[in-house]
C-alpha cells in the first residue's frame, strides 16, 4: 500500500491579474508544496477576464456547477478558498464555500484583508447571524494579521482560526544591489534627494492623494524628495491631474505596472516605500520592499504592524494625514543613515519571518491536519 497524495484545489482569480491575490495563488502553486500535494487552480471573479455583460452572467451561474464538478472529478481533499471581507466577494465565494462542503471536500477559507466580521453588516443581526453561519462552515480559517485572529475567534468561537501571513522568496531582492550613499551627498540636502516609490493599485483607499499632498509640502520645506508611483488603477488619470495641479510634475513620475527586472530595478533605486493605506491585508509590495532593503513609511493596518516595528524597520502615520506624510518624509530626509539602519533591518525580517519556505511549510501543516489519509494499492511481485 502506498500514500495517495492529497489533491489540494486552490481558488481564486486568474494567475496572470494585477492583485495581490494572484500573486499569493502563484507562490503556493510553485513552492515546495507540490512535492507533497496535488495542487491544481480553479478561477472565480472576474479579475483577469475579458467578458461581455451575457457571458458574466453565463459564468455567474454555471460557475458553481463547473466548481462542483472539478471537485466530484478530481476527487478534492481540501478546497482552499481565497476570498476578502467585502461585499462582492462575500457573496459570491459563500456559494462557493456550500458547493464545496456539500460535495463532500474540506474548506479553507483563506480571508486576504476586508473589514473585520463584526463590522462587516453592522446594525444588522439577520445579516450577521448569516455571516456567523457562514464562517462556521469552513473546516479551517486562515487570516493574515494578528488582529484579525482575535477578531474572528471572538466573533466565532468554535471555528479554527489560524494566522498565516504572506512570505516571498527574498532571494531576487536581496542580491539586487543596493545604492551606496556618499556620507558627504547626504549631508547636503541639494545633491541628495530622497527617492520614495509606490508599488501598487492606484485607488483612493491606498492614501495616494495625501501622498501627493505631502510631497507639496516637502516641496515648500526645500526638501528634494522624488516619488515614482508604478502600477494601474481607477484613479491613474486623477492622480495625474492632482500631481500637475499642485505643480509636483518634476518631482512626481507615473511608471505604470512593473514586474521582474524592472521591479528590480526600481526597488534598487530608492531609499523608502511609501504606503499611506486606508486599509490593507498584508501586500506583497511592502515584503518586496523590504526584502529589497527598503523602508517603508505606513499606516498601522491589516498586518503591516505584524511586519514593521516603529523606527527599526520604517515610520508610521496615520491615515488621511498629509502632514503625517511630510514629516515622516523629513525626518528621513534628514537621517540617511537611519535610512540605511532600517533597510539592512528590512531584509532580515523578510529572510526570518516572511520567506516563501515558510509559507509553504505552513500550509502543509495545516493542509495535512485537514486532509483525511487515503492509500491505494500497489501491485506487487509474488
Amino acid at each position: 500500500m502506498s500514500m495517495k497524495r492529497p489533491a489540494i484545489l486552490v481558488c481564486g482569480p486568474h494567475l496572470e491579474a494585477l492583485s495581490g491575490v494572484s500573486t499569493h495563488l502563484n507562490l503556493l502553486l510553485s513552492s515546495r508544496l507540490a512535492e507533497q500535494f496535488t495542487l491544481s487552480h480553479f478561477q472565480v471573479g472576474r479579475e483577469g477576464r475579458e467578458e461581455s455583460r451575457p457571458a458574466r452572467l453565463a459564468r455567474f451561474l454555471l460557475s458553481p456547477l463547473s466548481l462542483a464538478m472539478t471537485v466530484l472529478k478530481r476527487r478534492v481533499d481540501v478546497v482552499h478558498l481565497n476570498t476578502s471581507l467585502n461585499a462582492r466577494a462575500y457573496w459570491r465565494d459563500v456559494v462557493y464555500l456550500l458547493v464545496a462542503k456539500l460535495c463532500g471536500a474540506r474548506v479553507l477559507y483563506q480571508v486576504h484583508g476586508g473589514a473585520l466580521p463584526q463590522q462587516f453588516f453592522r446594525g444588522n443581526r439577520f445579516l450577521t447571524a448569516l455571516l456567523r453561519a457562514s464562517l462556521r462552515a469552513p473546516d479551517a480559517l486562515v487570516v493574515l494579521a494578528n488582529c484579525e485572529v482575535e477578531a474572528y475567534r471572538a466573533f466565532v468561537p468554535a471555528q479554527h482560526v489560524v494566522a498565516l501571513p504572506n512570505g516571498i522568496d527574498p532571494g531576487p531582492f536581496a542580491g539586487f544591489p543596493r545604492p551606496v550613499e556618499n556620507p558627504a551627498d547626504a549631508a547636503d540636502e541639494r545633491v541628495a534627494p530622497l527617492r520614495l516609490v509606490y508599488i501598487g493599485r492606484l485607488a483612493r483607499e491606498k492614501g495616494l492623494y495625501e501622498a501627493l499632498q505631502a510631497m507639496r509640502l516637502s516641496r515648500a520645506g526645500k526638501l528634494a524628495v522624488r516619488l515614482v508611483i508604478a502600477g494601474s488603477g481607477p484613479e491613474e488619470m486623477s492622480l495625474k491631474r492632482f500631481a500637475r495641479g499642485l505643480g509636483l510634475a518634476g518631482d512626481v513620475s507615473f511608471a505604470g505596472p512593473v514586474f521582474g527586472a524592472e521591479k528590480l530595478r526600481l526597488l534598487g533605486q530608492a531609499d523608502v516605500f511609501l504606503l499611506p493605506t486606508y486599509a490593507e491585508g498584508l501586500p506583497y509590495a511592502l515584503l518586496e520592499s523590504m526584502a529589497a532593503g527598503v523602508p517603508v513609511v505606513a499606516t498601522r493596518v491589516g498586518a503591516i504592524p505584524d511586519v514593521v516595528t516603529e523606527g527599526v524597520h520604517g515610520l508610521f502615520v496615520p491615515r488621511r494625514n498629509a502632514q503625517a506624510i511630510a514629516t515622516a518624509i523629513a525626518r528621513l530626509h534628514g537621517d540617511r543613515a537611519a535610512v540605511a539602519r532600517m533597510g539592512a533591518a528590512c531584509r532580515a525580517r523578510i529572510a526570518e519571518r516572511y520567506s516563501l519556505a515558510r509559507l509553504a511549510q505552513d500550509f502543509a501543516k495545516l493542509y495535512t491536519e485537514m486532509c483525511p489519509v487515503r492509500r491505494v494499492g500497489v501491485a506487487t511481485r509474488s
